[in-house]
């Protein structure tokens, strides 16, 4: 019964770290997408936001880099036009 409750707080904890990744990754996503940054400062936000998401799962790095960097790297790519590049047209 004991390790039965151990258990339960163990699986509540980490679904607590799981909305809070959840949160700031969406956050991240909106303001990447809606804000007028640099792209300094949008990959400087990216770079926190691994930084929390590995603070929370520290062994999960390459979860992280499957799941959520191809996101933002999309986000990068639609948002910041390299001037002197290829037009959608182009491509």
């Amino acid at each position: 019964m004991l390790l039965g409750v151990i258990m339960q707080d163990a699986l509540k904890e980490e679904e607590k770290r799981i909305r809070r990744l959840r949160f700031i990754v969406d956050l991240t996503q909106a303001v990447l997408m809606q804000s007028d940054l640099s792209l300094r400062e949008a990959f400087d936000l990216i770079r926190g936001t691994k930084k929390a998401a590995l603070a929370f799962f520290p062994d999960k790095e390459q979860v992280y880099d499957l799941v959520y960097a191809p996101r933002f790297r999309r986000i990068i790519r639609e948002r910041f036009v390299i001037q002197g590049g290829l037009s959608k047209n182009h491509s």
